[in-house]
């Protein structure tokens, strides 16, 4: 089998198609991430605190944009799916419901010292419902233009006295799932537009992996470097004294050459994975084996991470913290290692598999299977 046929039936409407290595590396790399961000404790160095920095919002667009990416592929890759349509938004529905009651039950129950997505993507989830068979340049265009309005409009709609308010009340976790939370839907759902725009333009194609490279290299080295120079940065005093206005502005823009940065580590991870040639793919597939292991399980290692942190709670000068250095090392080593194992001798993660058998999905995928065949 040639390169481009191997990676066309990687990335395939079949409803089976075999992951795509490249997307879940990107996506344990922001699992990876998301452990920085969550406990690597404060630095003196000034180097290494912006180089834990790089942790702070990339990852977790990185993620938002990969699940895009994976709802693409779900729902027929290159070519949409034209039966079944119903079954999988019903499949797709369950499984969102079930994320949602997860994280809720989790954030009661463990009460670990970050924030949890897993409520906040399920609702993304429903809310890309109907988007699931959106025309690749209409998802890319829509989820472009949204990305640049949503993070600043959010911003700017979490400082107003009705979002306020609405926190206080029996609305606040709903404000905080779209609006005014860590991880609002309205800027979650616009990246997994582009995601999944990606993938209907086709990964397997090396033209359509070059220009999302360059495109998101562009708006990563405009905007970012732009960004780092507008007032309301990390300085909480600065943030402060910032124009509503500015400061939505920096949001958007910085939201968007982010997201840049992703597209560039997904198309990195790709060349890597397919399109080098056999000698590097090998060595790639070898390095990388580990991080690909957690990416093709994410509901388990990201769940496994919020247990090991809520065990890992303790008082420190008179503060709740889970953060050192230690834990992170475990968290990554100890994530790669399960997943590894698990991938290579049980094959897809437990939660995963428990998911898919809720959703039902094992027992449709003869039904999904009428749909046009592989391109």
């Amino acid at each position: 089998m040639t390169d481009a046929a191997r990676v066309a039936t990687a990335t395939s409407a079949s409803p089976r198609a075999r992951r795509v290595d490249g997307v879940d590396a990107a996506r344990g790399l922001a699992l990876i991430g998301m452990f920085v961000a969550h406990v690597a404790p404060a630095v003196a160095s000034a180097d290494l605190a912006s180089l834990l920095a790089i942790a702070d919002e990339r990852p977790r667009l990185l993620f938002a944009l990969t699940a895009g990416m994976g709802l693409a592929f779900i729902s027929g890759g290159t070519r949409p799916i034209a039966t079944g349509r119903n079954l999988l938004r019903r499949q797709v529905a369950i499984r969102a419901v079930i994320l949602i009651a997860l994280g809720l039950i989790i954030a009661v129950t463990l009460q670990p010292l970050v924030f949890i997505i897993l409520d906040v993507y399920g609702v993304a989830f429903l809310v890309m419902l109907p988007l699931l068979f959106m025309p690749a340049r209409a998802a890319l265009g829509a989820g472009i233009a949204l990305l640049a309005i949503m993070p600043g409009f959010a911003a700017l709609a979490s400082t107003t006295d009705l979002v306020v308010d609405l926190q206080q009340g029996s609305a606040a976790i709903l404000v905080d799932w779209f609006v005014s939370g860590a991880y609002p839907v309205v800027e979650w759902v616009p990246v997994m537009m582009i995601g999944l725009a990606l993938v209907r333009f086709d990964l397997a194609s090396p033209r359509v992996v070059t220009i999302a490279a360059l495109a998101g290299a562009a708006t990563a080295a405009v905007l970012l470097p732009i960004v780092a120079v507008m007032p309301g940065g990390a300085d909480a005093a600065s943030a402060h004294e910032t124009d509503p206005w500015v400061s939505a502005l920096r949001t958007s823009l910085e939201a968007l050459g982010n997201v840049g940065v992703g597209v560039v580590v997904v198309a990195g991870l790709l060349l890597l994975t397919f399109f080098a040639r056999p000698s590097v793919r090998r060595v790639a597939g070898a390095v990388l084996s580990p991080v690909i292991a957690m990416g093709s399980m994410p509901l388990t290692i990201y769940t496994l991470h919020l247990v090991v942190l809520a065990a890992s709670i303790r008082v420190e000068g008179g503060y709740y913290t889970d953060d050192s250095f230690e834990l992170l090392l475990g968290l990554i080593a100890g994530s790669m290692v399960f997943a590894w194992l698990w991938r290579r001798y049980l094959g897809r993660g437990p939660l995963e598999r428990a998911l898919r058998w809720a959703s039902g999905r094992n027992r449709a995928d003869g039904a999904l299977e009428a749909g046009p065949p592989p391109r």
